[in-house]
Order: structure tokens, then C-alpha cells, then sequence
């Protein structure tokens, strides 16, 4: 895969719910690592290796690291564009991501997660990527 046909990128829409808000009306800070898991399985999918292709390859992707940088709180009701954009793929999957509010264009969290393969039968940490990750962009992106 030619790193120069990066990046990859995908965006997801979310409403902000009654229920992720606290009594400040303002979104709990632990809420906005489920708006990035959203925007993930939309990247993941623009690639066809979303969690059920994951696992039918043999291989298991936990989050290893999770950065979030909050700028603006986020309240209820507020439609927010989760942008997310695949940094690497070679010895781990790392995605970077950023919310906006959708009416103004403003940043209001950004951050990134990494994932590492961990082969299902065995428990064991690959170190590489396993090859069915750079099969699934080399499909997105043929040569």
C-alpha cells in the first residue's frame, strides 16, 4: 500500500442525546469516546474491515491508547460531524479524529486511538499487521 494514497478518511453524524448530558446540559466527558468508536466502524467500513470482518480474519483489535483533547463542551441536541482519518496501518491501526459542531465548524474534541492485532486463537500480540489489512486498502485503492 503506497502511504501517498493515505488518507483514508470517513465522517459520521451524531445528535447529542438527552442522556449524555449531565445537569449542566453539557455532554459527560466520557461520552465523546463513544462518538469516536462511531466514526471508527465508519472508517473501518470504508475499507470493508469493520469488527465482524475482524473477526472473521482471526485476529482481535483492542484499543491499547486513547488520547482526547476536549476544546468545547458539546450540550444536547448539538449535531456534531465526527471526522476520522487513518494515521497507520503498518504495525498498528491508529486513527486520529475530530468532532465539530456541524452549524458553526467548530473543533470540539480531538484526539486518536491505537489498535493492535492480537491473534484470536492464540492470545498472541502481532507486531506487525497481521496481511488482510493492507489487502483490504490495496482493495480500496488498487494499483
Amino acid at each position: 500500500m503506497d502511504r501517498a494514497r493515505l488518507p483514508l478518511t470517513a465522517r459520521a453524524r451524531v445528535e447529542v442525546p438527552f442522556h449524555d448530558v449531565d445537569a449542566m446540559n453539557v455532554c459527560w466527558h466520557g461520552h465523546y469516546l463513544k462518538y469516536f468508536e462511531i466514526g471508527r466502524a465508519a472508517l473501518l467500513r470504508a475499507f470493508d474491515y469493520d469488527y465482524p470482518a475482524m473477526q472473521a480474519s482471526g485476529y482481535l483489535w483492542p484499543i491499547v491508547e486513547a488520547h482526547l483533547k476536549y476544546v468545547r463542551p458539546a450540550v444536547y441536541g448539538q449535531t456534531l460531524d465526527v471526522r476520522t482519518e487513518l494515521l497507520e496501518f503498518e504495525n498498528r491501526i491508529k486513527i486520529g479524529y475530530e468532532i465539530v459542531d456541524v452549524a458553526s465548524g467548530e473543533r470540539l474534541t480531538k484526539g486518536f486511538t491505537v489498535q493492535v492485532a492480537v491473534c484470536a486463537a492464540t492470545r498472541e500480540l502481532q507486531f506487525i499487521s497481521p496481511p488482510i489489512v493492507s489487502e483490504k486498502l490495496e482493495q480500496r485503492w488498487p494499483r
